[in-house]
């Protein structure tokens, strides 16, 4: 799965969360919950619905590490072993 592709997966589930939120310009480094004026359940409830359409178990203590777009992209794409940018992947 490419860098894009994640983008698109993390991006539609915090649509389900955040509805109201301007997507698509959200800065990549924002703190997600304070941007999206969302709380640590609905932090939670993104989390594990990344891990139900990826597949991919997240540990409470990398938690942190998913507290931004960006960080969510690293982290995802780093579990599922995706080059950046390599389509198919």
């Amino acid at each position: 799965m490419t860098r894009e592709e994640l983008r698109e997966v993390v991006l539609s589930e915090l649509a389900h969360l955040a509805p109201e939120a301007d997507l698509p310009s959200l800065p990549p480094r924002a703190r997600l919950r304070e941007e999206l004026d969302i709380d640590s359940f609905d932090f939670v409830r993104l989390i594990t619905a990344l891990d139900q359409r990826l597949g991919i178990d997240v540990p409470e203590t990398d938690y942190r590490k998913l507290e931004t777009l960006e960080g969510c992209l690293d982290y995802l794409q780093g579990r599922l072993g995706s080059p950046a940018g390599k389509p198919g992947s």
